[in-house]
């Protein structure tokens, strides 16, 4: 690939491609039903929460962001219930209205886990670091409209649709700043290091190390015993 010749460059619809993917991955995983989206999106000029249960996630780092998702009160109901059951809970004990705290934090970890998996393909596809917010769930009975904490020169906005298994309907919506990235020369996409397993990796070394020094220890005495 010559100085003036990057050709592959992605944009915004490619990051939403990947946000709508992990909004489906997700999902279908957690309620053991196809979540699917819409093959059109919709440009929009505001992003908002709307009725029933609205939940936005901020995004900085390589790019600042936003990300909303709306369900309705049906949409909402059929993702907790078939997780609930799902992670082995008796019907009877779940929630009857999509009012429940229960409901909203069942959503709001759903919606951490979507933002999760984003984010590591982000930083797996485009070699780019993402942070985020704790998602915040709301019950709402009417339209709040909500910005970016930060200045964006060029906001663009997207909104997706989605439909459950039950053909219940709910819509994402993202707004990021105009970026795009233009890859410079092949690279194997690879996983960010999780820093559990750093954490792990490095709890285990003085463990190794202390077990390596009784080992020595013990082959010096028996040798000393002629042994």
């Amino acid at each position: 690939m010559s100085a003036k010749d990057y050709s592959v460059v992605f944009g915004t619809e490619d990051i939403l491609m990947i946000l709508c993917n992990s909004v489906s991955k997700v999902l279908t995983a957690a309620t053991h039903s196809q979540i699917h989206y819409s093959g059109m999106v919709q440009r929009i000029t505001k992003t908002s929460l709307k009725p029933d249960i609205g939940c936005f996630v901020l995004l900085d780092g390589g790019f600042s962001g936003l990300v909303v998702i709306n369900f309705s009160a049906q949409a909402a109901m059929e993702l907790y219930e078939n997780y609930m059951l799902n992670m082995g809970m008796a019907r009877e004990e779940l929630a009857s209205s999509h009012t429940s705290d229960d409901v909203s934090n069942v959503m709001g970890e759903l919606m951490n886990q979507i933002v999760g998996e984003f984010t590591g393909k982000v930083a797996r596809d485009f070699q780019t670091h993402l942070t985020q917010n704790q998602p915040k769930m709301l019950v709402i009975n009417k339209q709040v409209m909500l910005a970016v904490d930060t200045n964006l020169d060029t906001p663009q906005s997207r909104r997706a649709t989605f439909f459950t298994g039950r053909n219940n309907i709910f819509y994402l919506e993202l707004a990021i700043d105009q970026t795009e990235f233009i890859k410079l020369y092949d690279f194997e996409p690879q996983d960010a290091p999780d820093p559990d397993e750093l954490i792990a990796q490095a709890n285990a070394k003085p463990a190794q190390a202390t077990q390596q020094t009784q080992s020595n220890d013990h082959d010096d005495l028996l040798r000393d015993l002629g042994m």
